[in-house]
């Protein structure tokens, strides 16, 4: 079983607590009318698959009930650090030198 840290209630709590929400930092376009059929699919469901570290937002949806952002190891399944949704993307160099 995955533990996940959140960080508003400041509680490490096992994986039933949390729901996973998708690919971190995915910006909304402007404009969604200004594109093309192909650009606004890209957007709806191409996401990244790296094998590493990778950027996720999750819910605790059994406490506080807010939405942060995760750093998970998709190749170990281990939590690299969680952080409270609007903080900026961590730099990766300096999470893997740690």
């Amino acid at each position: 079983m995955l533990l996940i840290h959140c960080p508003y209630c400041d509680e490490t709590l096992p994986e039933l607590e949390f729901a996973y929400a998708g690919e971190a930092h995915i910006a909304r376009p402007l404009d969604p009318s200004a594109m093309s059929d192909e650009e606004w699919r890209d957007f709806l469901f191409i996401r990244s698959n790296p094998k590493g570290p990778h950027f996720e937002r999750w819910r605790h949806i059994h406490g506080c009930a807010r939405f942060f952002n995760a750093v998970r190891d998709t190749v170990s399944d281990r939590f690299l650090m969680t952080y409270k949704a609007g903080e900026p993307r961590p730099d990766l160099s300096k999470l893997e030198a740690a």
